[in-house]
C-alpha cells in the first residue's frame, strides 16, 4: 500500500485541476488519473490502480468518476470519496450549466468543430501512452494476454461492456479449462452474448422528481460510455417523455464531449433545459449518486478480494478485459479523430512530447484546444 496520504485541500485541488482540464471522455480522464496520482504524485501503485479501474467498470455509472471516488476514498475515507468525486464533476457542471444558460438564451452555441478537430488527435496520443504504460501491470500471463484479446474481439461484435468483464473474471478463474485448447471456444461464448434493449416507459408530464428518478435511474444501471449514455438519454427523454427533440438531445452531447470533466454532466445540461437550474442540480445530483453510494460499498471490500487466491484471479481476468476495453474504445475515437494528415501529425508529435519529453498531458490538451479556438475566430 502506498505510504503517501494527501490533505483533504490536497485532493481538493488535484480533482479541481483535473476535472477543469480533463477534455477527452472517460479513456482520457483514466489516462491523465494513471499520470497524475501513479507515476507524479505517487498516491497509488500502478496495481492499485488497475485494482479500482476494474472495480469501477464493474459497478454502474462513470467510470472515470468512480476511479476518482475510489481514489479519494482509498487515501482519505469517506471524506476523501466526497472531497475527490464532488471536486471532479463540479467544474464540468459549471460549465455545462452556464453554456445550457447560453442555450435556452440564444437557441445555438458557438461552433465547436475546430477545438475538438485539434483536440482529439492529442487525446489519442494521451489515451494510448497511458494504455501502453498500463499493459505490463495488467498482463501479467499468457492466459491474461488470450482473455484480453477475446475481450477485444467480444467488444468489436457489440457484446455489452458488463458481460464482457464478468466472462472474462470467470476465464481467469478456469485457467485448466481451456490451457492446451484453442481459444475458439472461448471466443464463441462471448459471440453469443447479445445486447439487451432499452425498456419503453410510459410517458409522463415534467416534473423535478420525475427528472430526478429518471437520472437517477440512468446513474445506478448505464455501464460503458458516453455513447451508450446517449441511447438511454434519446429513450427516455426524447422517444419516452417527450421532453426534448433530437435536435436538443445531439446538442446536449456534442457540448458534454467538448467540455472537460465527465461525459456525465450532459445530465446537467438536460436538466438546465428541462428545468432551469434546479433542473441542472437534481438532473446533476441523479446520475452522480449511485457511483459514490456503489464506491462506498465496495471500496472496502477490495483489500479483501486480493487477499483471497479466487477473488483476486478473478479481478485479474477484469483487469486484463478492462485494458482490453479501453483499447477498444481508443480504436474507434482514433478512427474519428485522425481525419486527414494534420491530425495523424499532431497525434505522432503529442506522442513524442509524452513519452520522449515527458510533458504533462493537461498541457498538451489545453494548448491542443487554444489552437482550434484560434482557427475558429
Amino acid at each position: 500500500m502506498n505510504s503517501e496520504r494527501p490533505s483533504l485541500p490536497e485532493l481538493a485541488l488535484a480533482f479541481l485541476k483535473l476535472g477543469t482540464i480533463a477534455f477527452g471522455g472517460p479513456a482520457a480522464h483514466i489516462a491523465m488519473m494513471e499520470e497524475q496520482f501513479v507515476r507524479r504524485r505517487h498516491w497509488i501503485s500502478h496495481q492499485e490502480f488497475l485494482d479500482r479501474l476494474a472495480a469501477a467498470n464493474l459497478i454502474p455509472g462513470p467510470s472515470s468518476t468512480e476511479l476518482a471516488i475510489y481514489i479519494g476514498f482509498q487515501k482519505r475515507g469517506w471524506r476523501g470519496l466526497v472531497v475527490a468525486g464532488c471536486c471532479f464533476i463540479l467544474p464540468a457542471a459549471i460549465i455545462l450549466c452556464c453554456l445550457a444558460a447560453v442555450y435556452v438564451r440564444f437557441g445555438s452555441l458557438p461552433s465547436v468543430a475546430r477545438v475538438l478537430y485539434a483536440v482529439k488527435p492529442v487525446v489519442i496520443a494521451v489515451v494510448a501512452q497511458a494504455l501502453w504504460m498500463l499493459r505490463k501491470s495488467a498482463i501479467r500471463t499468457a492466459w491474461l494476454a488470450m482473455i484480453a484479446i477475446a475481450c477485444l474481439l467480444a467488444y468489436f461484435l457489440d457484446v455489452p461492456p458488463l458481460l464482457i468483464l464478468l466472462v472474462a473474471g470467470i476465464a481467469a478463474l478456469v485457467v485448466p479449462l481451456f490451457r492446451g485448447g484453442s481459444t475458439h471456444s472461448f471466443i464463441a461464448w462471448f459471440a453469443t452474448l447479445l445486447p439487451a434493449s432499452p425498456t419503453v416507459a410510459d410517458q409522463i408530464p415534467f416534473s423535478i422528481a420525475r427528472l430526478f428518478l429518471t437520472f437517477l435511474k440512468i446513474g445506478s444501471v448505464l455501464f460503458g460510455s458516453g455513447y451508450v449514455l446517449l441511447v438511454f438519454l434519446r429513450d427516455d427523454f426524447v422517444t419516452n417523455l417527450h421532453w426534448l427533440n433530437e435536435h436538443q438531445l445531439l446538442d446536449a452531447v456534442a457540448v458534454g464531449q467538448v467540455t472537460p470533466g465527465p461525459v456525465f454532466t450532459t445530465a446537467t445540461f438536460i436538466g438546465y433545459l428541462v428545468g432551469g437550474i434546479k433542473g441542472a442540480v437534481v438532473a446533476t445530483i441523479g446520475i452522480f449518486l449511485p457511483g459514490f453510494f456503489l464506491v462506498a460499498m465496495s471500496g472496502p471490500l477490495l483489500p479483501r478480494i486480493r487477499r483471497s487466491t479466487t477473488a483476486s484471479a478473478f479481478l485479474d481476468g477484469v483487469v486484463a478485459g478492462s485494458l482490453a476495453l479501453m483499447i477498444g474504445v481508443t480504436w474507434e475515437l482514433g478512427k474519428a479523430a485522425l481525419v486527414d494528415i494534420p491530425t495523424a501529425i499532431m497525434a505522432i508529435a503529442s506522442a513524442v512530447a509524452l513519452i520522449r519529453f515527458r510533458i504533462n498531458s493537461a498541457w498538451l490538451v489545453l494548448g491542443a484546444a487554444v489552437i482550434g479556438w484560434v482557427m475558429n475566430r
